[in-house]
C-alpha cells in the first residue's frame, strides 16, 4: 500500500495496471466487513478532469467559475484549480477554503445573496472585489463596507417550466436594474457585470436567448449610467448531460455573437458545480436495519402478514437525510442504489424504500424502488453522489461524523490529461505530488486511507 498525503488534508490513490474504481470500493468494503460498517465515498479525480475536457469542447470560450456550495473537498478545489478554473463562493467559510488553497482574489467570486456585515469586510480585507448584488439593501451594505467592490448584477430569468415548483427565480427584475445602477452610481459602487440563473431541468433554448438579451439591455443601462461593463455571467445549472452544453453552447454563443462580439472585450463566465462532481464520486452505505410490511395491508401488525401477501421491506441505512442525503430535503431526488452483491438475474424483487438512522418521518431517502431482499450488514451504492452529499450532518450528534472520502486517479488519465495539452507549470505547482506518484507507484495500486 503507498500513497502520497498532500498533509494535512486527504490522500490520492493511484489506480494502475487493471484496477478500477469498483476494485477500490470492493477492498474498502472488505475492510470494513472486518471491523465497523460505516459510510464512505470513492472519488474519481480523473472523473473530474474528463468532465473539465467536456467543458473546454461545448464551450470553450466560457470560462467555468466553479460553485463551491456543491462539493467543498480538497482535493476538487485543487484539481479545478490546476485546471484554470475560478471559484464562486456563497460564504466565508468557502471564501477562507479556496484562498487556503492559493486560489488569488482575481479569481474568486462572492456570490451570496443575503451577505452578513463581517462577510463583506472578509472579502475587502482580503482582495475579493467580484460581488453579487441584486437589491439596494445589499448595495448599501457594501457601499459602506467593501466601497472598492466590483458588482455582478443579478438578474431574474423566466422559468423554464411554469408548472415546475422547483423553478424559483433569483435576482431583481429587468425593471428593476435602472434604479439599482443609479443607487450604485450615486453610491460610487463600481458594477461590471450581469450574472443570471437558470434552472438544470431547463430545456428550451429561448430562455437562454431571453436571459441575453436581457442582459444586453442592462449593458446598456450601465454604461449609459457611467460604468464600464465588461463581465457576462450566465450563472449555473448544468446538469453534465451532452445534449444540454450542446444546446447551451449553441444557443448562448449565437446571441453573445450577436450582442457581445468579441471587439467589445466581454468576457463570458459560468458557474457550473455538480457538472464536474457528480458523477466524480461513489457513496457506499450499510444496511443496519429492516422491516416488511404488506403493500396493500399496511396497517395490519406485522405479525398479521399472511404468505399470499407480497412484502414490502423498509431498509434503514447508516446515512440519511440529515447527513449525506441532505439534498432530499429540498426535494432533490434520489436515484436508486445498486446492491453490492452477488444476486442472480432470475432473483425476486420487491417493492423498497430506504430509510437514514434517524427514525425520523422525514429520513426517507428513496420513497420507492426495486430491489432483492437485503440482510442486515449488506451493502449500497449510490452512484453520482458528488453533488451536495459532503459537509457537516445537518443535526450532528456525539458520534455523527462525514463519511471519509477515498480519492483515486488513474495513471492512464493523468497522462491524457497531459496529452491534452492541459498541464502547465500551474497545474504542476498545483497537483505536485502526480509526477513523483508516477515514478513510484508505476505497478501498483495504491490503495491508502484518507487523512
Amino acid at each position: 500500500m503507498k500513497g502520497i498525503t498532500d498533509e494535512p488534508q486527504y490522500s490520492v490513490s493511484l489506480l494502475d495496471g487493471g484496477t478500477a474504481l469498483c476494485d477500490v470500493i470492493n477492498n474498502h468494503i472488505e475492510e470494513l466487513t472486518l471491523s465497523e460498517k460505516n459510510a464512505f465515498f470513492v472519488a474519481d479525480l480523473g472523473a473530474i478532469m474528463r468532465q473539465h475536457v467536456r467543458w473546454r469542447t461545448h464551450m470553450p470560450q466560457i470560462r467555468p467559475y466553479y460553485a463551491v456550495r456543491c462539493n467543498s473537498s480538497p482535493a476538487v478545489i485543487e484539481v479545478l484549480a490546476a485546471l484554470g478554473s475560478g471559484f464562486t463562493c456563497s460564504n466565508k467559510s468557502e471564501l477562507e477554503l479556496v484562498q487556503s488553497h492559493g486560489i488569488t482574489s482575481e479569481d474568486i467570486i462572492y456570490s451570496g445573496v443575503c451577505k452578513q456585515v463581517s462577510h463583506i469586510k472578509y472579502t475587502a480585507k482580503n482582495g475579493i472585489d467580484l460581488l453579487v448584488c441584486d437589491n439596494e439593501a445589499e448595495l448599501r451594505k457594501i457601499s459602506r463596507c467593501h466601497p472598492n467592490a466590483k458588482l455582478l448584477l443579478q438578474v431574474s430569468t423566466e422559468a423554464c417550466n411554469p408548472d415546475d415548483e422547483m423553478g424559483m427565480t433569483f435576482g431583481c427584475s429587468l425593471k428593476d436594474c435602472r434604479h439599482l445602477l443609479e443607487s450604485a452610481k450615486e453610491l460610487g459602487v463600481e458594477v461590471v457585470g450581469v450574472r443570471s440563473h437558470i434552472s438544470s431541468t431547463c430545456e428550451d433554448d429561448q430562455v437562454y436567448v431571453h436571459a441575453i438579451s436581457d442582459a444586453r439591455c442592462i449593458f446598456d443601462m450601465g454604461e449609459e449610467i457611467g460604468f464600464s461593463m465588461s463581465i457576462l455571467d450566465i450563472g449555473g445549472g448544468f446538469s453534465g448531460s451532452e445534449t444540454q452544453l450542446e444546446m447551451i453552447n449553441c444557443a448562448v454563443m449565437s446571441m453573445v455573437d450577436l450582442y457581445f462580439p468579441s471587439s467589445t472585450g466581454v468576457s463570458i463566465i459560468a458557474e457550473p458545480g455538480s457538472f464536474f462532481v457528480s458523477a466524480a464520486f461513489t457513496l457506499a452505505v450499510n444496511i443496519i436495519s429492516k422491516a416488511v410490511v404488506a403493500r396493500d395491508c399496511q396497517d395490519q401488525k406485522q405479525n398479521d402478514l399472511s404468505p399470499n401477501e407480497e412484502p414490502e421491506f423498509q431498509y434503514y441505512m447508516n446515512e440519511g437525510v440529515y447527513g449525506s442525503f441532505s439534498s432530499k430535503l429540498s426535494e432533490t431526488v434520489i436515484a436508486a442504489p445498486c446492491v453490492h452483491k452477488n444476486t442472480s438475474l432470475d432473483s425476486p424483487v420487491f417493492s423498497s424504500s430506504l430509510w437514514g438512522p434517524s427514525g425520523d418521518d422525514l429520513d426517507q431517502v428513496v420513497d420507492h424502488c426495486l430491489l432483492p431482499e437485503l440482510n442486515i450488514g449488506d451493502w449500497l451504492l449510490f452512484a453520482h453522489a458528488g453533488a451536495f452529499t459532503l459537509g457537516q450532518p445537518l443535526f450532528p450528534s456525539t458520534d455523527s461524523t462525514s463519511p471519509p472520502v477515498y480519492y483515486v486517479i488513474s495513471s492512464r488519465d493523468w497522462l491524457e490529461m497531459q496529452d491534452t495539452g492541459i498541464t502547465s507549470e500551474t497545474t504542476m505547482k498545483n497537483f505536485s505530488w502526480i509526477p513523483y506518484f508516477l515514478s513510484s507507484c508505476q505497478t501498483e495500486a495504491a490503495l491508502c486511507v484518507p487523512a
